[in-house]
């Protein structure tokens, strides 16, 4: 009689979907491209041969990652019945993106690495959890823009995938279910004029040929990513041979540093601006999140590179960029207690990420069009987001 071996007795019927949640905490902290089947087989317990024998190569595995938060959002709707309240809608949609935000913020940044068809099929389930949320608004708050409401929502929820501020889930939920309702209450036009009092620093003109390969660098990496993007393209663009790059800046690694480190620097004399000769806590909050928003319209090449590629950075490159970061949030968490001092540090730092979510998805649902009145039916749903 033939007996089965430990490792036959011992492998878990749902190893499959073991593999799928260890590869969407890899990817979503590592980025596609540095993230490896070798690391993902290894927080699985497996070797990278046995990880092959359920997905053929790195990409499949990656689209399949991809598509199942969108997967789960979905779920989550079709469970609920077609009239259910928009709380009850926000709250099942919280309970899913907190009960899987290791893994669920691959979709915000990492999915331009999908093939065409992958893409459109992603974009097409968002979009029906997009409509399903707009509904529920159309119903409960009937103000103009519901689908723009419903996409800033997402991106308030959302933010939780992107950080990692601790707290109890319970008080997760209950602060996200908060901020997304905060966002779809909010009038769009309610911070009508607030762009116009903003005053953003001017992106440095390139004046030598390092500012000049930066500023040609910069789009390329907005659109096709840093990982795909070659020395190459990047030379053409400026009109240099590629090896003309290496006197100007050691790798292209160090032309991304450059581009975060300049993102950082504008970002950071935006706040100072903004809070300059501001009469109060709810007025400063409100022209921090004014000032992010312009930054966010007017730099946003720059900005969605600083944002989507650090976490691809080698460590001591990324620590200073961390820093600048955190600097940045603690100058807006500062702003909001006092505005709001019931919040202690870690929920003050939570509604300030779901407002960063917020300028994400309603940008993108506005495509970066960079009008007033997109800056000022933004500024409005930040201010919502953070449920002042």
């Amino acid at each position: 009689m033939v007996t089965a071996g430990p490792t036959a007795a011992t492998r878990p019927h749902n190893r499959r979907q073991l593999i799928i949640e260890a590869a969407g905490q890899v990817f979503s902290g590592r980025g596609y491209h540095a993230a490896s089947m070798e690391e993902i087989a290894a927080g699985v317990g497996i070797s990278a041969a046995a990880l092959y024998r359920h997905f053929p190569n790195k990409y499949a595995l990656f689209a399949e990652c991809a598509d199942i938060m969108a997967d789960r959002l979905v779920a989550a709707l079709d469970e609920a019945p077609p009239d259910a309240g928009l709380r009850d809608v926000l709250a099942a949609l919280v309970r899913v993106t907190v009960a899987h935000r290791d893994a669920g913020g691959l979709y915000r940044w990492e999915a331009r690495y999908l093939e065409r068809d992958d893409r459109r099929r992603l974009r097409e389930k968002f979009g029906h959890v997009v409509g399903r949320v707009a509904e529920a608004v159309r119903r409960e708050f009937p103000l103009p823009g519901e689908d723009l409401r419903a996409a800033a929502a997402l991106g308030a929820i959302g933010s939780i995938t992107m950080h990692h501020t601790s707290t109890a889930q319970r008080r997760v939920e209950d602060l996200l279910l908060a901020s997304a309702t905060g966002v779809v209450a909010a009038d769009p036009a309610a911070a009508e004029g607030s762009a116009a009092s903003v005053e953003l620093p001017a992106q440095p003109v390139p004046r030598t040929r390092r500012a000049e390969i930066l500023a040609a660098a910069v789009p390329l990496f907005a659109r096709d990513g840093f990982a795909t993007v070659t020395n190459g393209q990047i030379a053409q663009a400026v009109g240099l041979a590629p090896s003309a790059i290496y006197r100007h800046y050691p790798g292209k690694v160090d032309i991304l540093v450059a581009a975060c480190l300049q993102a950082a620097g504008l970002l950071a004399q935006a706040v100072d601006r903004s809070l300059d000769r501001r009469a109060g806590p709810r007025e400063s909050v409100i022209a921090l999140a004014a000032a992010y928003v312009a930054y966010s319209f007017e730099h946003n090449a720059l900005n969605s590179v600083a944002e989507a590629e650090i976490r691809g950075l080698p460590d001591d490159l990324r620590r200073p960029l961390i820093l600048a970061q955190r600097e940045h949030i603690a100058v807006w968490e500062q702003q909001l207690r006092t505005a709001r001092p019931e919040l202690d540090p870690r929920q003050a730092r939570l509604l300030v990420h779901a407002g960063f979510g917020v300028v994400v998805e309603a940008g993108r649902a506005l495509r970066w069009q960079d009008t007033p009145g997109h800056r000022d039916a933004v500024t409005a749903l930040v201010t919502g987001a953070l449920t002042l």
